[in-house]
């Protein structure tokens, strides 16, 4: 029987519709190996650095220069980007309207030289050094007072949004916090005001005693296929212990995320025949004061926990969804996680 279920992080309600149920094998989405095959030519590849921006930032072999070959991950900015970078954030209005101009950044990472090298089958290490590109840019991009959120999310494969079949993934930073981001702060803020207690936390806790909706765990990191999800074989990579921003892991946990990140893409490639899908990253926004407002998420480190939501592209939005702003999902969490936990890989 169909269930309408509510996320507690954002108050969305989701109608799980186990009726429409659908087992893995009964997407058929093309994978994404087969997308990308018959590429000539690729200015992401070892060799064509001259072919992009120059780069930001770069993890290089000893020896070797900026926009030269020798690198394992590399940061540039987006050729065509959503935001530019230069000017000042000016807040202006037409009647009703609120505008402001449209000052961000937007960065592309690299993730490997070898054009077909997806994450699932690097080595621990190298996936590691991705999650280090990601921390560094959200420690340098935090730093400017303009900007108020800086979003790192992948999108893997031509349904998924991705415009190159290159491993990369990519960040922009946004004068404003946004929307979705900010339906989660403030109900986070809202549980720890009433209970004092992270919602996140509270959840980590519940999914591993229950255990149903638990799709792997190790040391120090979770995932979970959410209680409200949204699509087919969502899930949700944690922290167990609370941490309110990626960028202040410490070192010596980059490891097992880099491994637990790596072992949840390999579940979903095996499950669902190497999907589309996107994730995002959702960390704590920047720390910069807001004139008139001293405690603008000043409670952050206490109410808000990161998290990596990641969202397989199986289904698309229809009618309903559009217009009710409620999803339909076909294949109940408690099934999704069940496939997970048991696939080979």
């Amino acid at each position: 029987m169909p269930e309408l279920r509510k996320d507690p992080v954002s108050d969305r309600w989701v109608v799980i519709s186990s009726e429409r149920g659908r087992r893995p094998s009964d997407f058929g989405a093309v994978s994404v190996a087969e997308e990308g095959a018959g590429v000539k030519f690729c200015p992401f590849c070892e060799g064509n650095e001259t072919k992009t921006p120059p780069e930001i930032t770069a993890w290089r072999k000893p020896g070797t220069t900026a926009n030269t070959p020798g690198w394992d991950v590399r940061i540039i900015p987006n050729k065509f980007p959503a935001l530019i970078i230069e000017g000042e954030v000016n807040r202006t209005g037409i009647g009703f309207f609120d505008m402001m101009s449209g000052i961000g950044a937007h960065e592309v990472i690299v993730e490997t030289p070898r054009h077909n090298l997806a994450i699932p089958d690097m080595e621990d290490s190298h996936v590691e050094k991705i999650l280090w590109a990601y921390k560094q840019r959200l420690l340098d991009l935090e730093k400017d007072p303009r900007f108020r959120y800086i979003l790192v999310f992948k999108n893997y494969g031509i349904a998924a949004g991705a415009s190159l079949s290159h491993p990369h993934s990519q960040l922009i930073a946004t004068p404003i916090t946004p929307r979705y981001v900010k339906l989660e702060l403030a109900n986070s803020r809202a549980y720890f005001l009433e209970k004092e207690r992270c919602i996140f936390c509270d959840i980590i806790r519940q999914e591993l005693g229950a255990g149903v909706r638990l799709v792997y765990e190790n040391e120090y990191f979770v995932v979970i296929a959410p209680f409200a999800s949204r699509f087919p074989f969502e899930v949700w990579l944690l922290p167990r212990r609370h941490e309110h921003g990626f960028q202040i892991m410490p070192d010596e946990e980059r490891l097992l995320l880099a491994r637990c990140l790596k072992d949840i893409l390999k579940r979903l490639k095996k499950t669902l025949n190497d999907p589309p899908y996107n994730f995002v990253l959702h960390t704590a926004p920047n720390p910069v004061p807001r004139p008139g407002k001293p405690d603008y998420w000043g409670t952050v480190q206490y109410d808000f926990h990161w998290h990596i939501e990641i969202i397989p592209r199986l289904t698309k939005m229809a009618g309903f969804e559009w217009g009710s702003g409620l999803y339909i999902n076909p294949t109940s969490p408690e099934e999704a996680a069940k496939y997970l936990r048991e696939v080979e890989i």
